[in-house]
C-alpha cells in the first residue's frame, strides 16, 4: 500500500524519534542532551559496551557509528520489530492520533494530482522571479534595494513581482498548459460565479514563496506596492497544499541553523524573517498572518526547546507576546518553554537593523527574557495593587495563570518562584524593579537612541526581572559573619563601584551591567540611576557621573560606597587602574555573581526536594550545592595581581 507523503510527513512531525527507540533502549544521561533533542544509547542492533547509536528529534533519523544502521521512525520498527513498512505506519499513526488514509484509486488520482500542484506553484513562483528582474519590476527592485535586500538575499528567499496586469500570470500558467482547474485550485486566480473570467489575485506586489519543510513552493504572500490598496499584505488562501496554521515561513531554511544554534526565533512577518537572517539570525521563522497556533508551537518545539518569540516594540506587539504566553502555558514541560525578545517601542527588526546595526539586533536576541519573566510583566501590568483588595486579586490572577500549566513538575517549580517574588515585592525588596519592570537588560550603547524613540533609556522597557534572593540563600547567609555573605556582598559593591569609576564600561558592557542581580535593594537604585544617566549623556566620565548622582540624592549613596571600597582591597575598580584591567576585573566579578545566583537557585530546587524526600541522598546533594557556594567565595583571587605585572596601571591605587 502506498502512502501519501503528506501523510508520512505529518506522522514524523507529531512523533519524536527519541520516544519510538526508547522504548527499546536506555539513553545514556551524561551523554545525551534531550534539550537539544540530541540521544545517544549502547545500539539496539549490535552488541555493544559504549554508547555509539545516536537519535536525533530535529531530524528525525538515528545512526549508529559502529554498525552504520540508519533510518527514520517507520525503519526502525521494520527493522527492530520486524513490522512490515504498513503496520509501523499505523502503529505509528495511532500514536500521532491520525486516522489510516484509505487510498482508493480515486485518492491516489488526488495524490497525484496534489504534486502537480506543486509544479504549478513552482512554475509561478519562477514566473514572479523573472518579473523582478524584468523591466516593469524597476519599482519593486528599487524598494527591495532602499530596504537594504541585496541580490544575494532576494535569490535565497526567491522574492519575486506580480506585474499590475489583471490576467498576466494566468497566461503565463495557460500557455505552459496548466489547466483552469489546477489554476484555481492552486489559489493563483480570483474565481467565484459572478466572476466571469478569473483574474490574478496577485498584482502589483512584491511577492514571497511560501515554502513547507522540504522547500516546496505551497502559497505566497504578496506586499502591495500602492498604498492605496486595502490589503497591505496578501496570502494565499487554504487550500489542497496550504493550510496556513500549520506553517512557518522560512522553515525549510530555518531548520538547519536551529539545529546548529540550539534555538529557533519566531518573528511576525516576512520583512522581519528576512532583517533577522540578514543580521546573522538565519534560524527566523514566522507565522503568516494570524497568531501563532498550537500546531506551529509544536513545530517550533520540535526544532529547539526554548524557541524566541521576536515582536515588535508595541502595543500590538505586546499583546501577541501574551497570546502566545497564554498558548504555551498548558504545554510547558520539564526544559520545554519560550523566551521573548520584545524590541524597542516602535521598532521591528529591520528598523532596528538599519538604526542600530546587526550587533544590536542579535543582542536583543540573545537577551530574550524567560516565560515567567513575562508572566510576571503581565501581572504587574494588568493589577494595580494600592489597596489589599487589589494586592489580593494580582496574587488570584497570578496563582491562576500558573495553574493552566499542565505539567506538575512545572507548575510547581513556577508557583515557587512566583511566590518569591511576590514576597520580595510587599517587602519592598528591590521594589523599583517589580514595580517598574526591572533594571535594564537590553540598553547598550547602539541601541539607546532607539528606546522608545525619546533619545534615552527608560527602565520600563526592560523586561528582565530579576528573581529575589529566595529564603535558601538568606539561611545561608543569615549570619553577619557568614562568609559567603561578605563575599556576595563585596562582589556586588566592586561591580557597581568599577562603573561609577569606569563609566566607559556602559559603552562596552552595558548588558552586563544592567543583568547583574543585586540582594542588596540601594545597589539595585543606585544602578537604575547610573543607566539612566548614562542614556542621558555622552562621553560620560567618573566625575560628571558622580555630580550627576549628587544631583539626583546619592551623595550618601556615593560616600557609603567610597567608604567601603577602601576595606575591599581590589584594586581593578578604583580609578587609577587601567581601562582594560578594570574591565576584565569588572566582567570576572560578574561572571562569579552569576555563578552564585545559580548555586542559588540549585539550593532552593534542591531545598524543595529535601522537603518532599527527606532522604540521606537529597540532603547529601543539599550540602553538596552548600560546599560549592562556600569554596565559590575564594575565586576572585585568579585575577589578583594581574594589573601590577602587566604594567597597565595608570596611576596610584593604594
Amino acid at each position: 500500500m502506498r502512502f501519501p507523503p503528506s501523510f508520512l510527513d505529518e506522522i514524523r512531525a507529531r512523533v519524536s524519534i527519541s520516544s519510538v527507540i526508547g522504548r527499546s533502549v536506555q539513553w545514556d544521561r551524561k551523554k545525551s542532551n534531550p534539550g537539544r533533542g540530541d540521544h545517544w544509547a549502547c545500539c539496539p542492533f549490535h552488541e555493544e559496551k559504549t554508547p555509539s547509536f545516536h537519535a536525533d528529534d530535529r531530524k528525525g533519523r538515528y545512526h549508529c557509528f559502529g554498525c552504520k544502521a540508519s533510518g527514520d521512525i517507520f525503519r526502525f520498527l521494520t527493522e527492530k520489530e520486524g513490522l512490515s513498512f504498513p503496520e509501523a505506519v499505523e502503529r505509528l499513526a495511532g500514536e500521532a492520533g491520525l486516522e489510516m488514509p484509505k487510498l482508493t484509486p480515486q485518492e491516489a488520482e488526488r495524490e497525484k494530482h496534489r504534486a502537480t500542484l506543486y509544479d504549478v506553484m513552482d512554475l509561478a513562483a519562477q514566473f514572479f522571479q523573472d518579473k523582478l528582474h524584468a523591466p516593469e519590476g524597476a519599482a519593486a527592485r528599487g524598494y527591495l534595494a532602499d530596504r537594504g535586500l541585496s541580490a544575494e538575499i532576494v535569490a535565497r528567499f526567491r522574492i519575486g513581482y506580480a506585474p499590475g496586469e489583471r490576467r498576466a500570470l494566468k497566461d503565463y500558467l495557460a500557455a505552459k498548459e496548466v489547466t483552469a482547474e489546477q489554476i484555481a485550485e492552486s489559489g493563483l486566480v480570483v474565481t467565484g460565479e459572478d466572476i466571469a473570467v478569473p483574474f490574478d489575485r496577485f498584482r502589483d506586489r512584491i511577492m514571497f514563496p511560501i515554502r513547507d519543510n522540504r522547500g516546496q513552493v505551497i502559497a505566497f504572500g504578496g506586499r502591495a506596492m500602492s498604498a492605496d490598496v486595502p490589503a497591505k499584505y496578501l496570502n494565499s488562501p487554504e487550500g489542497t497544499l496550504f493550510h496556513k496554521g500549520r506553517v512557518l515561513y522560512n522553515i525549510d531554511q530555518a531548520r538547519g541553523p536551529a539545529y546548529e544554534s540550539g534555538t529557533i526565533v519566531a518573528a511576525e512577518g516576512y520583512m522581519d524573517v528576512i532583517a533577522l537572517t540578514r543580521a546573522g539570525v538565519p534560524n527566523a521563522v514566522a507565522p503568516l498572518g494570524t497568531a501563532l497556533t498550537e500546531d506551529q508551537l509544536q513545530l517550533l518545539w520540535r526544532m529547539a526547546p526554548e524557541p524566541v518569540l521576536c515582536f515588535d516594540g508595541d502595543q500590538a506587539g505586546l499583546k501577541a507576546a501574551y497570546r502566545a504566553l497564554d498558548l504555551a502555558l498548558p504545554l510547558l514541560q520539564p526544559g520545554t518553554s519560550l523566551r521573548f525578545a520584545m524590541l524597542p517601542d516602535g521598532q521591528d527588526p529591520d528598523d532596528l537593523l538599519r538604526g542600530s546595526g546587526a550587533e544590536t539586533v542579535r543582542g536583543f536576541i540573545q537577551g530574550a527574557d524567560p516565560l515567567v519573566g513575562v508572566l510576571w510583566r503581565r501581572a504587574l501590568d494588568e493589577n494595580s495593587r494600592q489597596t489589599p483588595e487589589q494586592r489580593a486579586r494580582f496574587e488570584v490572577d497570578l496563582e491562576q495563570s500558573v495553574q493552566r500549566i499542565g505539567d506538575q513538575k512545572v507548575r510547581a517549580h513556577y508557583a515557587a518562584e512566583i511566590r518569591e517574588r511576590i514576597k520580595a515585592l510587599w517587602a519592598g525588596q528591590g521594589g523599583r524593579q517589580f514595580m517598574r519592570g526591572g533594571p535594564a537588560n537590553r540598553w547598550t550603547g547602539q541601541a539607546r537612541k532607539g528606546a522608545r524613540g525619546r533619545g534615552r533609556f527608560d527602565a520600563r522597557d526592560a523586561w528582565q526581572i530579576p528573581s529575589a534572593p529566595s529564603a535558601a540563600l538568606k539561611a545561608l547567609a543569615s549570619n553577619s559573619g557568614d562568609p559567603v555573605r561578605r563575599w556576595i556582598e563585596r562582589r556586588e559593591q566592586l561591580i557597581v563601584l568599577t562603573v561609577i569609576n569606569h563609566p566607559v564600561l556602559l559603552d562596552m558592557d552595558a548588558e552586563l551591567f544592567c543583568e547583574v542581580e543585586f540582594s542588596r535593594p540601594e545597589l539595585d537604585r543606585l544602578r537604575s540611576e547610573i543607566i539612566d544617566i548614562a542614556a542621558l549623556c555622552e562621553g560620560l566620565d567618573s566625575s560628571a557621573l558622580r555630580d550627576q548622582l549628587s544631583k539626583r540624592g546619592k551623595t550618601s549613596d556615593l560616600a557609603r560606597i567610597d567608604g567601603q571600597s577602601k576595606r575591599l582591597e581590589t584594586w581593578f575598580a578604583l580609578a587609577g587602574a587601567a581601562l582594560e584591567d578594570a574591565r576584565t576585573g569588572f566582567r570576572q566579578m560578574i561572571a562569579l555573581h552569576r555563578k552564585t545566583v545559580t548555586l542559588e537557585r540549585e539550593l532552593k530546587v534542591a531545598e524543595l526536594a529535601l522537603a518532599e524526600d527527606p532522604s540521606e541522598t537529597t540532603l547529601s546533594q543539599l550540602n553538596g550545592i552548600r560546599e560549592e557556594l562556600r569554596s565559590s567565595i575564594g575565586e576572585e583571587a585568579a585575577i589578583e595581581g594581574f594589573g601590577e605585572a602587566s604594567g597597565r596601571v595608570t596611576g596610584s591605587v593604594a
